[in-house]
């Protein structure tokens, strides 16, 4: 059981990097927070649209995994047998 919590922490700090920084390649829909801070500068940096759609789709995939690796964690806390 330990193993399984070592390698779930493993999944869940990696997955946690991944996802911050495919948050950040996410391209800003502007009129927001983004644009204040120099985020509208992005808009001449005009990436393809299948691109933009597999960024959308790796940080989807990657949250739905760090959230199942977190409910895995939870679950292995959970159940598994009291420390002596």
């Amino acid at each position: 059981m330990e193993i399984l919590q070592l390698v779930l922490q493993v999944v869940i700090v990696v997955t946690s990097i991944l996802c911050i920084m495919f948050v950040l390649l996410n391209k800003g829909k502007g009129g927001g927070l983004s644009d204040m801070f120099g985020g509208g500068m992005t808009q001449s940096l005009n990436t393809s649209g299948a691109a933009q759609k597999n960024v959308v789709r790796m940080t989807t995939v990657l949250a739905i995994v760090w959230v199942l690796a977190i409910v895995g964690y939870a679950l292995s806390l959970r159940f598994a047998p009291p420390v002596v």
